[in-house]
């Protein structure tokens, strides 16, 4: 079997062409005008011999067969990363880049200073630095733009090494005003964005416990979420590091935790660590260990 004659260019235009809501978006994503991108688009269903998208009026829709091409160039991307990335190393030692994703309370609470630390002790190395929910993080890891994340929860994944952290409880905080009765009695809530792995876990255990789970306002960051408690929004399910610190710290309306999530360290499977990536994974581990 001939292999197709494709470039990582033409693999790029076609992620950037079913990501963005907008070939002009696409192109200024990959850098190129939007004929140029057209053109690689054509050429690389030419050389695939599929056709990749249908026009609809004055768009141009994605078929069928453009959703499993792009699930093969987001694996071959990836691993050109993976090979761009050892070539830097295998030239400058440890000149080069690190790219490690975080939700905001692990790099804030929990690991900020280990980062600090890490940048200090390696001058030479750029360390990057994405905060996202948990979701984006494991996108971004499956595509190889970074090198590990610390995410809540994972589901299990053969392309994933994953390795739990710190197991942080949640609690329940109402705002200062609420009157803290029967359980049943509570909310309405203030919680993270739908879909998100936090949300899901406590969904799952206010109704377990017959609690009603009526969000009236969403964010997917904890600070905005402490503040909409504070201001008497509704209630919220969070870590006691985002919800107890200064300034205005929360109460619990109960003693013991609604919930328990994981902090979990996830890394590709089909990639060894660099020396430089594997003493930062340690020194995560360290610090994890040692709250």
């Amino acid at each position: 079997m001939k292999l197709a004659n494709v470039t990582t260019s033409q693999l790029e235009y076609l992620a950037a062409v079913i990501a963005e809501p907008s070939w002009k978006d696409a192109a200024a994503n990959v850098g190129v005008s939007p004929s140029a991108l057209s053109q690689g688009i054509a050429e690389l269903e030419r050389r695939l011999g599929v056709r990749l998208f249908d026009k609809q009026g004055r768009r141009r829709m994605p078929t069928a067969e453009a959703t499993v091409a792009l699930a093969h160039a987001t694996r071959i991307l990836a691993e050109m990363r993976e090979l761009s990335r050892w070539a830097e190393q295998a030239r400058g030692g440890n000149v080069g880049q690190l790219s490690i994703g975080m939700i905001d309370t692990a790099a804030i609470h929990h690991f900020g200073d280990t980062l600090v630390g890490f940048r200090r002790n390696h001058p030479t190395l750029t360390v990057r630095l994405l905060v996202q929910p948990s979701n984006a993080l494991l996108d971004q890891l499956r595509a190889g733009e970074v090198d590990a994340i610390v995410c809540v929860d994972p589901d299990p994944d053969d392309r994933f090494v994953l390795e739990p952290l710190i197991g942080e409880p949640l609690h329940v905080y109402a705002p200062p005003d609420a009157t803290l009765g029967a359980p049943k009695t509570w909310g309405p809530w203030v919680s993270f964005p739908m879909g998100s792995r936090s949300r899901s876990l406590v969904a799952r255990r206010l109704r377990a416990q017959g609690i009603p789970f009526d969000v009236v306002a969403e964010s997917s960051q904890p600070a905005v979420l402490k503040e909409m408690v504070r201001l008497g929004m509704g209630w919220a399910v969070l870590a006691s590091v985002d919800a107890e610190t200064a300034p205005h710290p929360l109460n619990r309306a109960t003693n013991e935790p609604i919930a328990e999530r994981m902090l979990t360290l996830v890394r590709r499977s089909d990639r060894i660590p660099n020396p430089a990536l594997a003493t930062l994974l340690a020194e995560l581990r360290s610090t994890a260990g040692d709250l």
